[in-house]
């Protein structure tokens, strides 16, 4: 009975093993064997591997997870609705729609706040429309407003955007605060409107990098700073402008910058 013991554990630990360093070339069968393999003796997931076929995001256990399959709560937090967004079947579960003219929800909570790196994540899918469009935006609450603006007016914050011409669009990750402020896109890398996609944003203490799908879209050096507690608005910018027309699934947020092989991964259907 030892021997059989110390013979799965073996298994276990080369399944593990092939799972973290090929995961970025596997197919989707691939993985899926892996995983059932895995689950053969117990083990359900494994740490920073993709998620199975309709679940949620990869977990680490400093991860915040925003699940948008509601339109009450998101991660424990309250939500203010606006516009009339509703809740549609995706390949991942629910997801919210948002109608690129009033729709949009409101979070009183920034989940990167005090974060000196950070991998911000997310699932969803553009379905064309105006040219710029600002999608999920976190904010500090500075007292004055940044810059000596009025509270209310984005100051220091993230950004994801997107940029559509005509059935594409491209990334625009975005991200400011005291002494840096930086834009990140790549007008020549564009994906066709109307499909699922993960995006990401990290920061490792250097470099500040977006990606589409796993693949690197740009970089740059900044001098990043810790920014406060604050809030969030999804489907537009927070304050009021440049509307979504599309859905968003779900939003990871990690203090420390995760590699590729580490994201939340789309699985192909």
């Amino acid at each position: 009975m030892r021997r059989l013991l110390i013979a799965g554990q073996d298994e276990v630990r080369t399944a593990l093993s092939r799972l973290r360093l090929a995961e970025t070339t596997m197919t989707t069968f691939e993985r899926r064997a892996v995983l059932t393999g895995l689950a053969a003796f117990g083990v359900t997931s494994a740490a920073g591997c993709a998620s199975a076929p309709g679940g949620r995001m990869s977990s680490d256990a400093r991860s915040t997870v925003w699940t948008f399959d509601n339109l009450a709560s998101v991660g424990g937090n309250p939500v203010r609705v606006e516009g009339a967004p509703t809740l549609i079947d995706s390949p991942y579960g629910k997801a919210v729609r948002f109608d690129g003219v009033d729709d949009a929800l409101f979070i009183d909570n920034h989940p990167l706040a005090g974060a000196q790196t950070f991998t911000f994540e997310a699932l969803f899918r553009p379905d064309g429309g105006a040219f710029e469009q600002r999608w999920l935006h976190l904010q500090a609450d500075d007292a004055a407003g940044s810059e000596g603006q009025p509270t209310g007016t984005p100051g220091t914050r993230f950004l994801f955007e997107i940029r559509v011409v005509e059935q594409q669009w491209y990334l625009d990750a975005f991200v400011k605060g005291p002494g840096y402020s930086q834009t990140l896109i790549a007008e020549d890398k564009r994906f066709p409107v109307g499909r699922w996609h993960h995006v990401a944003q990290t920061y490792d203490g250097r470099m500040y990098r977006s990606y589409v799908d796993g693949v690197l879209q740009a970089e740059a050096a900044i001098a990043f700073q810790p920014q406060g507690p604050g809030r969030a608005s999804v489907g537009c910018r927070l304050n009021r402008v440049n509307y979504f027309n599309g859905a968003v699934r779900e939003a990871r947020f990690t203090p420390r910058a995760l590699g590729p092989a580490e994201f939340t991964r789309l699985l192909t259907r």
